[in-house]
């Protein structure tokens, strides 16, 4: 959840350490902050706030901390509220570390601490490791680290120093990522690629338990037991440049115009003769054909995708699929069996809900497949089989392309299920296939509609509540659609099946309540419409959206978003766009920090 960052070489750190903060500042942006190794002391610097308005200013009037050795930390609070005090990196004269993760058992380890004569001065969790690593410490930093990861529970990934190596980094995951960079003349930790891409696109993965030692000319890899091992140095696929805004006033604004290519290049790379094929990951048709029931497991905008996934699975191939929130997954002993396929799908690959069911599923003995961005992510690497979207790097919090090719994947899936199944015969399959690799054209022209979307967000910021509305496909729709606007806009909105308005959620509606009707599947056009005037005829200001070729009649809507016409069962890939920009702009007319809405962050890898 939080951002990691350490530096050893020859150049001063402390500009460096706090850009590449900036980078990794949407994992986290409660507080910030930096220690540097500087005439034989370990100097800290941290502040409230984000960095521009805590860390910057702070080291603007205090001063930078001197030296080329040194770990920075962005936070997301989860023990202790953001302050000063409870910002990272934190310890005492002897070790400074900085943490993303949650130590379960610190209150244990806090008491026996206490009584060996440590005083604690944080709220944090965190403060219990650096005390335990000082108590175990006797001129042995690894052995310190031994020891200590030996009587901690929970996740964690650290990033170390002690005041007697000057010269060099500490770092070892649980749970946690953390990459090792290699440099020239200088290496790197971090918990993001991102923040070292302009230095070096060369990095180690550091696996649970291990311990790297990172020195300016060497970096050594040690297991659990203190015994040394040999890694294999991996490369990043992308650029420093993809990671930065490129001119939009926003990442969430860039990426949503990355939307066409990205969902081109999760796609084509998977058709093969006009169809889907899977041989890449393993994922056989007779395996396909046998699968008894079919699992999606998310959190937030992936489970939403695997709504979507569900419809189409089962719509084509007649075949059960089951949709779970992956926080929920595991404590509802589910019913899944060795004949059963587990979708597990997370952009980061390291969701601490979804990696604790894939693992679930591991050990019942299911297939599990990971829809995965970032290659090398715990989910990757637990997975029996993986599938990469190709999306490239997603830096805003409120996510876009990635759900958007995730529910393209799930086209994928869904025709490739139904083919091995019988349900449908290859030249449907084909027909489909065509039809998807013409959507991010579509998806583009939909982008280019900015007019329109923002006229819809000006009629939304004096609302109080809003509701989403829609069915089948529609309402899968509906429910990413008010994610999207409550997590950067703050306007409270909730997604409803139309068919249930009656059943009570009606009572909300006044002549204060935007309702926004999505309405793209035809079979399920007029009941729809009767939905809308349900609510209209409550006062309700409506905004329909819905696809071109539909008559909906005079009157229905107060403000209406026409989208390009194709199958019904393809056009959540399109509908999506108007959602996410409507949630866009009307976040921007509040004047909220897009990219960074409050409370909350990127990768999510704590429970």
């Amino acid at each position: 959840m939080c951002g990691i960052v350490g530096f050893v070489g020859a150049e001063e750190c402390a500009d460096f350490l706090v850009k590449s903060l900036k980078r990794l500042e949407y994992r986290g942006y409660d507080s910030a902050g930096i220690a540097v190794f500087s005439g034989g002391k370990i100097k800290t610097v941290k502040a409230k706030g984000k960095i521009a308005e805590g860390l910057e200013k702070k080291l603007a009037e205090d001063g930078k901390p001197s030296g080329t050795c040194g770990i920075g930390h962005t936070r997301w609070a989860t023990h202790g509220e953001p302050s000063d005090v409870n910002s990272h990196p934190i310890g005492n004269g002897r070790v400074s570390i900085v943490h993303n993760g949650i130590i379960e058992n610190y209150r244990e380890l806090k008491a026996f601490l206490s009584e060996h004569g440590y005083g604690f001065e944080s709220e944090t969790d965190t403060e219990t490791v650096a005390k335990l690593l000082d108590y175990y410490y006797d001129g042995d930093p690894v052995d310190a680290i031994s020891k200590a990861m030996k009587d901690i529970e929970g996740a964690y990934a650290l990033g170390i120093m002690f005041r007697d190596f000057p010269d060099r980094i500490f770092a070892i995951r649980k749970e946690s990522p953390l990459i090792v960079g290699k440099g020239q003349g200088e290496n790197f930790i971090a918990s993001d690629v991102t923040a070292i891409l302009d230095h070096t696109k060369d990095y180690y993965l550091l696996e649970q338990d291990e311990i790297a030692v990172v020195k300016k000319d060497k970096i050594r890899f040690l297991d659990s037991h203190g015994f040394e091992i040999e890694k294999e140095l991996k490369t990043a696929d992308w650029d420093l440049a993809a990671a930065q805004k490129g001119g939009f006033e926003h990442f969430m604004l860039k990426e949503i115009h990355e939307q066409p290519q990205a969902v081109k290049n999760t796609i084509s790379p998977r058709i093969k003769d006009g169809t889907p094929c899977f041989d890449e990951c393993g994922l056989s048709d007779e395996k396909l054909k046998n699968y008894k029931h079919i699992f999606i497991i998310g959190c937030g905008s992936a489970m939403h995708a695997g709504m979507v996934g569900k419809y189409i699975i089962e719509e084509l191939s007649r075949s059960p699929v089951i949709v779970d929130i992956a926080s929920e997954f595991r404590y509802r002993n589910p019913l899944i069996s060795k004949d059963d396929l587990c979708v597990i799908i997370s952009q980061s690959g390291e969701t601490a809900d979804t990696l604790a069911a894939l693992k679930l599923a591991n050990e019942i003995g299911a297939d599990t497949l990971a829809i995965v961005n970032v290659v090398g992510s715990s989910i990757a690497r637990e997975a029996k089989m993986v599938m990469y979207t190709n999306a490239g790097p997603e830096i805003s919090v409120c996510s876009t392309k990635a759900y958007a090719v995730q529910a393209a994947f799930m086209y994928l899936l869904a025709f490739r299920v139904a083919l091995a199944k019988g349900a449908i015969d290859e030249e449907r399959c084909k027909t489909l296939t065509a039809e998807l690799t013409g959507i991010p054209e579509l998806i583009g022209k939909c982008i280019e509609e900015k007019a329109q979307y923002q006229y819809v967000a000006s009629k939304l910021i004096y609302a109080d509540s809003l509701l989403y509305i829609g069915r089948g496909l529609d309402y899968a729709l509906s429910m990413e659609g008010s994610l999207k606007l409550k997590e950067i806009s703050y306007i409270h909105s909730e997604s409803y099946a139309a068919g249930e308005l009656k059943h009570g959620t009606i009572s909300l509606i006044d002549r204060d309540t935007p309702v926004i009707a999505v309405a793209t599947q035809s079979a399920l056009m007029d009941k729809t419409v009767s939905n809308v005037k349900e609510v209209k005829s409550r006062g309700a200001k409506v905004v329909m959206i819905y696809k071109s070729g539909t008559d909906i009649g005079k009157d229905i809507a107060d403000y209406t978003i026409e989208l390009p016409c194709v199958s019904d069962i393809l056009m959540p890939l399109v509908t999506i766009v108007p959602l996410q920009m409507i949630a866009y702009y009307t976040s921007v007319l509040l004047g909220r920090d897009v990219d960074m809405p409050r409370n909350l962050a990127k990768s999510v890898t704590v429970e």
